[in-house]
């Protein structure tokens, strides 16, 4: 997928969650918890557009405090009723690649939380166009707790056997709070 080369709007930033119903408190917390300081620090959110799980909780409270949050979903997924239906705008696409690259076009830096499958699928495809020079903006991974622990430590083993490049490497920033994430988001429009 080749992301189309637009102009984004200013202070926009994609954050990729999962949708599913985690068992533990603190990934709740961070949803809402980030949802209330982008919206305090006046970003625009462009997110998968869900209303279930973690979507659904960070989509509410980025709402209730005044953020504009726009959603982009698949035509199939609304169509199971998990579009959130008050929403900013909400855009149908036809499959997920095109949704990644609505998304892509939108944003102005991208933030990914917790989540799965899509959530990783959507970290390898920003990280991917940014190492091949499609994408020029802030990949930030929010490693509230450890979670993506593991996956850092593959990348160091891939950088160690120099499958990884130094410079590709470094595209993405590793935020271990809020507001250290927050501070990389600030360098974006600084």
């Amino acid at each position: 997928m080749q992301a189309e080369v637009r102009p984004t709007p200013p202070r926009s930033v994609a954050v990729f969650l999962g949708a599913g119903r985690p068992a533990a408190a603190w990934p709740w917390a961070l949803a809402k918890d980030t949802a209330l300081a982008l919206a305090h620090a006046k970003w625009d959110v462009v997110y998968g557009g869900a209303n279930v799980g973690l979507m659904g909780a960070f989509a509410d409270a980025a709402l209730a405090a005044g953020c504009r949050v726009v959603g982009v979903i698949p035509q199939a997924l609304r169509e199971r009723e998990i579009a959130h239906p008050s929403l900013s705008e909400l855009l149908l696409v036809d499959d997920m690649n095109q949704r990644k690259a609505e998304m892509v076009r939108r944003a102005s830096a991208f933030l990914i939380l917790p989540g799965g499958f899509g959530t990783f699928d959507e970290l390898f495809e920003v990280a991917t166009l940014a190492q091949l020079g499609q994408l020029h903006a802030p990949i930030i991974l929010l490693n509230s707790h450890g979670f993506f622990d593991g996956l850092l430590t593959q990348f160091d083993t891939a950088l160690e056997l120099g499958v990884l490049r130094p410079e590709h490497h470094a595209l993405l920033s590793v935020a271990q709070t809020l507001p250290e994430a927050l501070h990389h988001l600030k360098k974006t429009n600084a």
